[in-house]
């Protein structure tokens, strides 16, 4: 792939990304009955193992701290992007791997499920679990795509000098 479809390929994933984050903050920062509604849901199965509180609004996992990852996520990758910062684009992508991981595992194995209940009862048909599973597959594929650019800003560089590498 020559460099300049990587760094298209590589812009439009990001923006995908920051697309996806920045509409959902207004759900998270407004306590949206949706939010209130995955939220409770997350709070409600970690009360079962003895920690309620972790999802609650002021609990270290709830929504304002997830949408404040999500914004810096989205922050770091669009900066990267426009400036041309490997290493921005780079920490937006596996922040936002770190944040969608987290995202896609709350949705296969509590009860929230992949299908989410909107504010009218109806389920969302798995739109929210697609999207984190969009985000997931382009933050590896940015991370993938950007792999030997972010390697050589390590300290053993592309070679692997350093480590005895040849």
């Amino acid at each position: 792939m020559t460099d300049r479809r990587r760094r298209f390929l590589v812009g439009a994933l990001s923006l995908y990304i920051a697309f996806v984050f920045v509409q959902s903050l207004f759900f998270k920062f407004t306590d949206s009955p949706e939010t209130q509604h995955i939220f409770g849901t997350l709070d409600a199965w970690a009360a079962g193992f003895g920690f309620a509180g972790l999802f609650a609004p002021t609990g270290p996992f709830s929504q304002y701290v997830v949408g404040s990852a999500e914004l810096v996520a989205s922050a770091l990758l669009i900066a990267g992007l426009f400036t041309g910062r490997v290493l921005l684009q780079g920490a937006g992508a596996l922040l936002a791997l770190g944040v969608i991981s987290g995202a896609i595992f709350f949705h296969l194995f509590t009860p929230l499920g992949v299908q989410v209940v909107n504010t009218d009862g109806s389920l969302d048909g798995g739109e929210l679990f697609a999207l984190a599973c969009g985000v997931w597959i382009a933050s590896a594929a940015i991370l993938a795509l950007r792999r030997a650019d972010l390697l050589a800003l390590l300290p053993f560089g592309r070679s692997g000098a350093r480590l005895g590498r040849s």
